[in-house]
């Protein structure tokens, strides 16, 4: 996949991930497609279905699946997603080293802008301190 600054980006993809993309390749009737967008719009005005979804069609899917699951909804977003997964890989002890590869950021300091673990009261310095 490629990202911003036409860096190639790698995703990590659980098992049961892959057979759902599968299904989903088979069921779309592009699985044997190996170029092109992964997701495409169901509907397109200009017609055909070789573009990508939209970043906006994207989130109004996600909403939607959220909507319908009862999830609250206020504030989400994409990116918010993509920020609560490194910190999920982070508080799984995740090397920083290796989220800041995975996000594609070339400066480390980046990647600590996701690592929401150091918000916990638990994490801070004074619950370390030893009263006597």
């Amino acid at each position: 996949m490629e990202g911003k600054g036409s860096k190639t980006r790698y995703v990590p993809v659980h098992a049961a991930a892959l057979v759902a993309i599968d299904e989903y390749l088979e069921a779309a009737g592009h699985r044997e497609e190996k170029k092109g967008p992964l997701f495409r719009p169901v509907r397109n005005p200009q017609g055909g279905l070789e573009g990508a979804i939209t970043g906006d069609g994207l989130y109004k899917m996600v909403k939607s699946y959220a909507l319908r699951a009862g999830v609250h909804v206020d504030g989400l977003c994409l990116h918010a997603l993509r920020a609560t997964a490194a910190t999920n890989a982070l508080e799984h002890s995740a090397d920083i080293a290796f989220v800041q590869g995975w996000l594609g950021h070339a400066n480390i300091s980046t990647t600590r802008l996701y690592d929401r673990r150091r918000s916990r009261p638990e994490d801070s310095p004074t619950f370390k301190v030893s009263y006597q």
